[in-house]
């Protein structure tokens, strides 16, 4: 099990939002390549990546600030927020993106994930993020009639990589994440499961580590590591131990 930790861009900063309100935004560190390097000091094996304008806007939009943390680290990175053509999916594995999430199209142009992780095998994750079990997009300013097991349900023969569910009413609120949820969509397809939205100390930590989140293939953490109420060392000395066990 891996715990990503994340960095959020908005305006080339990185930043953490509240449920998804660009409108909320905390400032954590005006320079990401910095805080990718502090993350990857602090012993973190992969980074989780999001373009928030791009989210919006539908293409990428800090694509400078991507490449200059892809310029000074050697963690893997899995980036997402605003893909949603094929060209900027093989835009970014070329520029070393390990691996590219695809939210908005996987439910507006399924067929076009399916080609991507034909072209690109293990390298092509599909976000999910729910609001009260329904797929939203487009940076989450809409909801779709799509639920969340049913879109991970259609890509179980597409090749994709993971999944990445956010439980959007968790998001920044350091209320602890949605576990009952994200293992019902784990338990409900083959496609390996990382739980995002709410993580809050070391506490979900150890949930994360029993025996019913075994299915999980990780859990991104985001504000509880900015503010000091996850200690990073502690965290990922509990998932490895709970990995070898």
């Amino acid at each position: 099990m891996i715990l990503f930790p994340a960095i959020d861009l908005k305006d080339g900063e990185c930043v953490r939002l509240v449920r998804g309100d660009m409108g909320a935004a905390t400032v954590f560190n005006t320079d990401p390549a910095a805080q990718a390097k502090a993350f990857a000091e602090q012993g973190f094996d992969y980074l989780h990546v999001v373009d928030l304008d791009g989210a919006f806007a539908g293409k990428p939009v800090n694509a400078a600030a991507v490449r200059r943390i892809l310029a000074g680290l050697t963690m893997k990175i899995q980036l997402g927020g605003g893909v949603r053509d094929m060209k900027t999916v093989s835009g970014w594995l070329e520029a070393g993106v390990t691996r590219v999430i695809i939210g908005t199209a996987a439910v507006s142009d399924p067929d076009f994930v399916r080609e991507a992780a034909r072209l690109f095998p293990d390298r092509i994750a599909v976000g999910i993020d729910a609001r009260d079990g329904r797929v939203a997009v487009e940076g989450w300013a809409k909801t779709s009639n799509v639920s969340a097991l049913d879109l991970g349900r259609r890509f179980e023969d597409a090749g994709v990589a993971a999944i990445v569910y956010t439980d959007i009413s968790r998001d920044g609120l350091l209320t602890g994440l949605n576990l009952d949820a994200t293992i019902e969509l784990a338990a409900a397809v083959r496609i390996p499961v990382i739980a995002s939205g709410g993580l809050a100390s070391i506490d979900d930590i150890r949930r994360l580590t029993e025996p019913r989140a075994r299915k999980l293939a990780g859990a991104i953490a985001g504000r509880a590591l900015y503010d000091g109420r996850l200690d990073a060392s502690a965290a990922l000395a509990l998932m490895r131990a709970g990995r070898a066990a």
